[in-house]
C-alpha cells in the first residue's frame, strides 16, 4: 500500500503522531543549532571504534559512551548519527537508511527531559524511514489512542508502539546492515527512576528474538545512578562500554573521550576556528603554533573549554586580537581538572560588574523553562536593571537571540553545574552577595 492510497483514518492518526513526536529531540533539529560535530581528522580512533561496533552483526548491543561534562559526547553522537543517516540499509534502496531514530535529551526543554515522549518520537522517525510500517503504527494508535499519552507506562509503549513495527522489519532486513538508534545525554533526563526504567526497556527490546539487527548508542555523564542501571543483570551483558582498553600490536590502548589524542584534536579545532575567524577579519593576525598549543593544553581535553575560548575571542563587539591576548592571559593560570569552572570565573571577571553577571547567569542557567530578556528583568525585580547589557557581556556562554521575544539559553550544561554551588565560583565572595535564585 503506497502512502497515496492510505485511508483517511491513517492520515489523521499519522498527523497526530507527528504532533506528539518531539522533533526538537532529533539529532539535526533546528532547536539544537548550532549542531556540535566532530571536525574531520578529529576523534578518529574513537569514531572508527564506534563504527566497527555498529557494523557488527553478531549481537544487538547497547553502546554506552560516557565521560565528564564538556568532553564532546554530543558532538560524537551527532557525528555518528550523521554518518548512519548517510548509509543505506541495502544497495537496492534510496530511502531507507541505517539511522532508525534519535533522541537528544535536554533539561532546557520540558518535553526533552522526560521519557514520556521518547518512544513516540523514535517510532515516528522509524516509520518515516520505513514507510512500509506506517499503517501498522497507525493501527496500534487507533486501537489504543492512549499510547501517545506521555504518562502511559513505558512497558506498554515499548510492546505496542515500538516493538510491533520493528518486528515487521525482521524478515525484510535479514542479512542487511544493522539499524542504529542514537540517544544522547541520558543524564539530562530529570527523573532517575524514569531513566532506569528506560535503560531496562531498551535492553529488553534488544533481547527480543524477532527483530532486525539493531544497536543503540547511548551517551551520558558517568553518574552513579546511570552506572547502576548499566550494571543491572538484564542490561550489563548487552553493554559495550567506552572508555575501553583495547589491545593492538601487543600494547594496550584506551579508547575514550579524553585520551591522549584529544590535545591534538583540540589543536585542530582551534586552528580551524581561527582560520574561520580570519576569513571574516582579514586583518586578524593568526596565532602562532606556540599560542595554539598553549590554548589547547589549557583546555584540559575538554572541547567545551576550547569552544568557549573561541566564543569569547570571536565576540561581536570586541577586537578579536585584543580578546585573544586577554584569553592567553586569563588561561595562563588554568590548572588540570579546574579548566571549565576557572574559565567561567575568567569570563565573569571581564564583565563590568561580575557580581551582577554571576546573578544573571545563575537565573538563566537554573530556569526550567527559558525566558526572554524582558521576562528575566521582571523576574529579577530591582536588581534586574541593565539585564540586557549584562547578559550581552556573557555571549560566550549563552545564546542571546536577536529577536528579544525569544528565550535566552546557556550553551552547555556545565554552566548549570557551575552556578549550582557558589563554591564552584572562586571570584571574591563579595561577588556572590546575592543568593542562588530558585528554579520556577
Amino acid at each position: 500500500m503506497t502512502q497515496d492510497h492510505f485511508p483517511p483514518s491513517f492520515e489523521g492518526t499519522w498527523a497526530r503522531l507527528s504532533q506528539v513526536a518531539i522533533h526538537g529531540a532529533e539529532y539535526d533539529s533546528r532547536e539544537r543549532q548550532p549542531h556540535p560535530k566532530c571536525l574531520e581528522g578529529t576523534r578518529v580512533d574513537l569514531l572508527n571504534y564506534i563504527h566497527r561496533l555498529l557494523d557488527n552483526r553478531e549481537q544487538n548491543r547497547l553502546i554506552w559512551l560516557h565521560g565528564t561534562a564538556g568532553v564532546g559526547k554530543s558532538a560524537v553522537a551527532f557525528t555518528v548519527a550523521e554518518r548512519m543517516r548517510s548509509l543505506k540499509v541495502t544497495e537496492e534502496t534510496n530511502v531507507e537508511k541505517r539511522l532508525a531514530g534519535t533522541f537528544f535529551f535536554s533539561r532546557k526543554h520540558t518535553e526533552r527531559c522526560t521519557t514520556g515522549y521518547f518512544f513516540a518520537t523514535l517510532v515516528y522517525q522509524l516509520a518515516s524511514n520505513f514507510p512500509s510500517i506506517r499503517a501498522d503504527v497507525s493501527k496500534s494508535i487507533r486501537d489504543d489512542p492512549a499510547l501517545l499519552d506521555p504518562s502511559k507506562s513505558l512497558r506498554v509503549q515499548v510492546e505496542t508502539l515500538f516493538l510491533k513495527p520493528l518486528r515487521r522489519l525482521h524478515l525484510r532486513l535479514r542479512g542487511c546492515q544493522p539499524l542504529t538508534f542514537v540517544v544522547d545525554a541520558l543524564d539530562e533526563c530529570t527523573s532517575e527512576f524514569e531513566l532506569a526504567d528506560l535503560i531496562l526497556s531498551l535492553a529488553r527490546v534488544l533481547r527480543e528474538p524477532d527483530l532486525p539487527m539493531t544497536h543503540i548508542l547511548l551517551t551520558s555523564r558517568s553518574e552513579s545512578h546511570i552506572c547502576r542501571s548499566m550494571q543491572n543483570e538484564e542490561v550489563r551483558s548487552l553493554v559495550c562500554e567506552i572508555p575501553v582498553t583495547i589491545s593492538g600490536k601487543g600494547v594496550g590502548s584506551i579508547i575514550s573521550l579524553d585520551d591522549a589524542n584529544v590535545d591534538n584534536d583540540i589543536y585542530i579545532f582551534l586552528r580551524h576556528s581561527f582560520g574561520q575567524l580570519g576569513s571574516r577579519h582579514p586583518d586578524f593576525p593568526q596565532p602562532s603554533t606556540e599560542q595554539l598549543e598553549r590554548l589547547a593544553s589549557r583546555a584540559g581535553r575538554r572541547f567545551i573549554v576550547a569552544s568557549t575560548m573561541m566564543m569569547f575571542i570571536d565576540g561581536e563587539d570586541n577586537d578579536p586580537h585584543d580578546q585573544l591576548q586577554l584569553m592567553l592571559e586569563l588561561t595562563s593560570e588554568l590548572l588540570p581538572g579546574t579548566e571549565v569552572y576557572k574559565l567561567y570565573d575568567c569570563i565573569l571577571s571581564t564583565c563590568a560588574n561580575p557580581m551582577r553577571a554571576y546573578l544573571h547567569l545563575s537565573v538563566v542557567a537554573t530556569l526550567i523553562d527559558p525566558l526572554p530578556i524582558s521576562q528575566i528583568s521582571t523576574l529579577l525585580g530591582p536588581v534586574g536593571r541593565d539585564v540586557e547589557t549584562t547578559l550581552m557581556q556573557l555571549r560566550s556562554v549563552m545564546d542571546i537571540p536577536a529577536d528579544s521575544t525569544l528565550p535566552v539559553n546557556i550553551y552547555h550544561s556545565s554552566i548549570r553545574d557551575y552556578v549550582s554551588d557558589p563554591s564552584n565560583c572562586s571570584l571574591p565572595q563579595k561577588a556572590l552577595y546575592f543568593s542562588m535564585p530558585s528554579r520556577n
